[in-house]
């Protein structure tokens, strides 16, 4: 049975950390429990958005059968809650997160490396029995950044291995946990609606918003080259050209956003994302 919905989900509301653009040193106020700057825990609230996140995805059908997740602790902090409730529900089939860098944090470009996530085997402690220790990920963003085209292209990259492994593997329901940009190009390469202006506010990314994507009756039928050149065609869906697209999803935009008030939105958006995609 082919894939039915992906659930797409940013981490909850995080600690800050600091980049110096003229050298590339990151840092931050509180120590990461990986003992990385850019990779900071959540604060309480978080924790809490991500408590009652897991609480919502117990709930909804088809139920969630696989997870991918950014590396960073923050995503893995977020869903922790949910994938315990689901392990304890189906101990004889514990669910467990695949680690996909290709929907780690995106730096934008620059002329020094950014930062990476900490290793599987540095994650195993932290969060025991919660990693699938034999995924490789699809895809590994270049470490010196990428333009937002090359964002697209690597999230469409990702995105069509996870609907691959899950047609594959007979799943219905996915969950993804990752940043604010990779939200927001999902949406893009997911629906096939590729704005004319990167800054516009088309998909939203709110800390623990949850949206949904479900997949529409009519296969891809055509598709031809690669990378930014990229063109799919669906018998439902308007040719857009020169962008990266999975265009057989429709999505119902997010379905919740658990902010606080517009300024907790703001921040956290643009510390995240790096200001606009």
């Amino acid at each position: 049975m082919p894939l039915e919905v992906i659930y797409v989900t940013r981490h909850g509301f995080r600690s800050n950390w600091l980049v110096d653009p003229a050298n590339g040193n990151y840092s931050n106020y509180l120590r990461s429990p990986t003992g990385l700057p850019a990779d900071p825990e959540l604060t309480a609230h978080g924790v809490d958005q991500a408590k009652e996140l897991a609480v919502r995805l117990m709930e909804v059908d088809p139920p969630i059968e696989r997870v991918y997740s950014s590396l960073y602790y923050r995503c893995l902090q977020t869903i922790e809650p949910f994938v315990r409730k689901a392990q304890a529900a189906s101990p004889d089939k514990p669910l467990k997160v695949r680690g996909e860098t290709g929907l780690g944090e995106w730096y934008g470009s620059a002329d020094f490396e950014h930062p990476v996530p900490a290793s599987l085997d540095k994650l195993e402690p932290l969060f025991p029995d919660l990693l699938d220790m034999s995924y490789v990920s699809a895809v590994t963003p270049n470490r010196m950044g990428e333009e937002i085209n090359e964002l697209h292209d690597r999230v469409a990259v990702a995105v069509k291995e996870v609907i691959a492994q899950c047609d594959r593997d007979g799943i219905r329901s996915v969950l993804l946990c990752t940043h604010a940009a990779v939200v927001i190009a999902l949406g893009r390469v997911l629906t096939g609606l590729m704005p004319d202006d990167f800054d516009e506010e088309d998909f939203r990314c709110f800390t623990c918003g949850l949206s949904r994507y479900r997949r529409r009756s009519a296969p891809i039928t055509e598709s031809r080259g690669t990378g930014s050149e990229q063109q799919d065609k669906a018998v439902d869906s308007a040719d857009h050209e020169s962008c990266s697209r999975v265009p057989d999803w429709r999505g119902a935009g997010e379905e919740r956003g658990c902010l606080t008030s517009a300024s907790d939105s703001q921040g956290q958006k643009d510390s995240d994302s790096r200001g606009k995609l």
